[in-house]
């Protein structure tokens, strides 16, 4: 089957290929020449991974059972100056695309060009800022021609690559905005006539594939209304049209995190249900998985406050690595669900409440999905007052009388034993089953058969010696360092126009009340303030991402009689990335006072302010090698705990192919560098409520890197000490499988039994058995011991089957362990692995 599946969309490539198709829709699927399709898709950005990483992720992809990767356009990467655009290294969507094409995938593209999608600012250029008469999303001439301008520009460089379907490339799909529902209602009627507007302009670039427009139930026909979210099969309110289909545009296999925040989890299980819910419930026929593989936020790209590693817990994780079990779960369900694609696209369709085994003694006879009628109602009015919820059935049959059947139950509690077609089933609280010739199961949502991973860092350099590193300190400015000056406080995004996440508040303060004790008070609405008096530091503070409002500095200290320097350090961690008017939101100090100890305060913020844009050492880009040298480095024998310090050191490649971090653990805020290029923004010191912090490894790409002699360089904010600084090599270590006798068979493969299958990652081997148990082995992949009934043979047979061998699979079966532990009793296999 797994077979099959790839050749069926390599098939379907090359046939796009040979000489372009048509590319339409019906209410049922997209139509590929005229045939309808089931497609699962995964977003993967490439701005996000870098292109020696392309080739394998888009392979690991569609080893996972995809037909289709889906991907933003960032338009402020690629037109970071107004008229000057940027498609090379990691901006390079045509190469991109290409490699989807040549590994015979399709492609979704979602031109926006406002994206969201945690990406700073939305994804829009911060120069349209200055555009006069703007106004973002909205029936306004200037926006809409520079998004028209855009949009069409990349349209226009697909066609010139004959990159679209209809021309025999991989695109099949496209998309104009982004979840504009959720504020169209704040621009009364300029909000519907900016959609009509869009959907009509990229109608008219006749690109020969479907449009569609997500979260956007008013989207203007032919464009299609699809669905985000965690719960489409049951959120979504479907096409806003009979002949358009459903889809899913956004299946969230995680969650972004932010700083100072707990990872969302979202379980393989979960994510399996939502998706043969919405395929069942729906009609879907369409699913993207947001994200498929998640990857970095270099740079400054993120949005306010989200962490550097992005949707880590992707089935494909933050460096590539296969995220099991999600990535074989789901893979399992593409499988299984497309097998009976055809009755799926092409059955009639009938769902019905079907009533437990021990209170519902009728059975049903499946001749014709009409006859159940009678059964139907019958089933509902016996569960109607049960306390336990009804379980359903979801029923596809062509004339043919091929068969596919979704038997749900959505009881979070309890289990269910259901009739169906004369045959009983066992339900497992929140699962569906997916009956392949409405008999015979081929998945279950909440039974997991593949195996778990466990990833580990080991270390490869330390750079615990402070001869290795050498250190500058950024200068504190003072009002003579700078000739920009304004009365009062000005607003931090429109003065550093997304160049910089610093701004310099300076100004003088004359202590004529002889009270050396006082106190500073500064209000912010950017995200953190550090402040110094005198070229002293006073303190820091900083925001959440959870709260919009303004917080604040207070702060003890000790000032001159006469003129005091006050300079304050306002940073932003990534502009914001929604809302409406974003070209109206602010940032920056709002407010700042003196007081003193006799309750007498002092309003400064309108005072004559001075501002400097940046840090000095941003200017002379201290982070690379021409800026290396014009730096004034100090050796230290140890590292000075003070705020606003710069780090170099430089080190060797290690060996190996293994995807690379530096662990961060012992520093405080800032941002690295590696060869000029930075890996992103780091802020170890924001714990999560747990007292750990959101993210401490941070992706160290190896095309970034030389063999020898690679320039590492931090700018640390809040007195963090680099002797504990690691590279470390992040591979997969472990793995584990628990299986069941009662799993369905898997359908990608032609075992007879249920099996555990066990696999380490490429190039390295299974070196021991942790934990090995044939019978009823108690807990889980995460712990694990003995249970009542467990085979003394289970650690031999295994460690046979497995030891020094890449992978292996063990049929769990009473006649591969040579007898049955425990007759009668309904048997699982867990094992633990450790690769090398």
């Amino acid at each position: 089957m797994k077979l099959a599946a790839i050749v069926v969309t390599t098939l379907l490539m090359m046939a796009i290929m040979a000489e372009g198709v048509d590319v339409s829709y019906d209410g049922r699927a997209l139509l590929i020449d005229g045939t309808r399709r089931i497609l699962f898709s995964g977003s993967i950005h490439y701005p996000r991974s870098t292109p020696d990483m392309w080739p394998s992720l888009i392979a690991n992809a569609k080893s996972g059972g995809l037909d289709v990767i889906q991907t933003y356009v960032f338009w402020n990467m690629h037109e970071p100056i107004q008229g000057q655009y940027n498609f090379e290294g990691r901006y390079d969507l045509v190469r991109f695309i290409k490699e989807i094409r040549d590994q015979g995938l399709l492609v979704s593209l979602r031109i926006g060009p406002f994206i969201e999608a945690e990406w700073n600012y939305g994804g829009l250029p911060f120069w349209l800022h200055d555009i006069p008469g703007i106004v973002y999303r909205s029936d306004n001439e200037p926006f809409k021609m520079y998004m028209q301008r855009f949009v069409s520009k990349i349209v226009q460089m697909m066609k010139d690559e004959n990159l679209y379907a209809s021309q025999g490339g991989p695109i099949i799909l496209s998309q104009i905005e982004n979840e504009y529902q959720t504020i169209e209602q704040a621009f009364h009627e300029k909000g519907p006539a900016y959609v009509k507007w869009a959907a009509n302009m990229v109608v008219n670039l006749q690109t020969g594939v479907p449009w569609m427009m997500c979260k956007q139930e008013d989207a203007p026909d032919p464009v299609i209304n699809t669905c985000n979210g965690m719960r489409c099969g049951e959120t979504f309110t479907g096409p806003n049209s009979p002949n358009k289909p459903s889809l899913w545009t956004e299946n969230w296999t995680s969650f972004y995190q932010v700083y100072g925040e707990e990872p969302y989890i979202r379980s393989a299980e979960d994510i399996a249900f939502a998706v043969a819910l919405f395929v069942a419930k729906k009609k879907g026929s369409f699913v993207n998985y947001y994200m498929y593989h998640g990857g970095t936020n270099f740079g400054k790209s993120s949005s306010s406050y989200i962490i550097t590693a992005y949707y880590d817990q992707a089935p494909l994780d933050e460096y590539g690595l296969i995220w099991q079990p999600k990535w074989a779960h789901l893979k399992e369900l593409h499988a299984a669900i497309k097998l009976n694609s055809e009755p799926l696209l092409n059955g009639k369709y009938i769902n019905f409440s079907i009533g437990r085994a021990q209170e519902v003694r009728s059975t049903f006879s499946f001749i014709s999905i009409y006859n159940c009628l009678s059964f139907c109602i019958y089933s509902q009015s016996i569960t109607g007052n049960n306390k336990k919820l009804p379980s359903q059935a979801h029923v596809f049959q062509t004339d043919t009388g091929k068969c596919l059947a979704f038997l749900i139950n959505q009881d979070l509690v309890h289990k269910a034993t259901v009739q169906f077609q004369n045959r009983t089933y066992e339900l497992s609280q929140k699962s569906i089953s997916i009956l392949s010739n409405c008999n015979n199961v081929a998945f279950n949502t909440a039974k997991v058969s593949a195996q778990y991973g466990t990833r580990s860092a080991k270390t490869v350099e330390i750079f615990n010696q402070a001869n290795r590193w050498k250190v500058a300190m950024e200068k504190i400015p003072t009002t003579n360092s700078s000739t920009w000056v304004e009365n009062g406080l000005i607003e931090q995004m429109a003065a550093t126009k997304d160049s910089t996440d610093y701004l310099w508040y300076l100004t003088r303060y004359n202590n004529t009340s002889g009270n050396q004790n006082n106190m500073i008070h500064v209000d912010s609405l950017a995200h953190v303030i550090h402040a110094f008096v005198n070229n002293e530091y006073v303190g820091t503070v900083h925001g959440s991402h959870g709260s919009r409002d303004a917080f604040v500095l207070s702060k003890a200290l000790s000032l001159n009689n006469g003129q005091n320097d006050i300079s304050l350090l306002s940073v932003m961690v990534g502009l914001p990335d929604s809302g409406a008017y974003l070209e109206r939101r602010v940032a920056g100090l709002r407010r700042v006072r003196i007081s003193n100890s006799e309750d007498q305060s002092e309003d400064l913020s309108n005072n004559q302010w001075t501002y400097q844009v940046g840090l000095s050492g941003e200017k002379s880009n201290v982070f690379t090698e021409q800026g290396t040298k014009v730096t004034d480095w100090k050796t230290v024998e140890s590292f000075p705990s003070q705020p606003l310090v710069w780090y170099m050191t430089r080190f060797d490649a290690p060996l190996g192919d293994e995807p690379l971090a530096l662990n961060l653990i012992s520093m405080g805020k800032g941002e690295v560098w590696i060869n000029g290029q930075s890996i992103g923004r780091y802020w170890v010191s924001f714990k999560t409520p747990k007292g750990v912090p959101s993210q401490s490894l941070y992706h160290v790409p190896r095309s970034f890197l030389k063999p020898s002699g690679n320039l590492l360089v931090l700018f640390e904010e809040m007195g963090g000490n680099p002797s504990t600084i690691t590279l470390e090599a992040i591979s997969v270590t472990g793995i584990c499988g628990r299986v069941s006798e009662s799993y369905p068979k898997s359908i990608v493969s032609l075992n007879k039994y249920p099996y555990v299958k066990l696999h380490c990652p490429k190039g390295r081997a299974i070196s021991s058995i942790e934990f090995a148990s044939y019978g009823s082995p108690v807990g889980n992949c995460d712990s694990y011991s003995v249970g009542s009934c467990h085979s003394a043979t289970s650690r031999t047979i295994v460690e046979k089957a497995c030891l020094g061998r890449s992978g292996c699979s063990i049929p769990v079966s009473p006649r591969k362990f040579g007898h049955d532990p425990c007759p009668g009793t309904s048997k699982s296999l867990l094992v633990a692995a450790k690769c090398q």
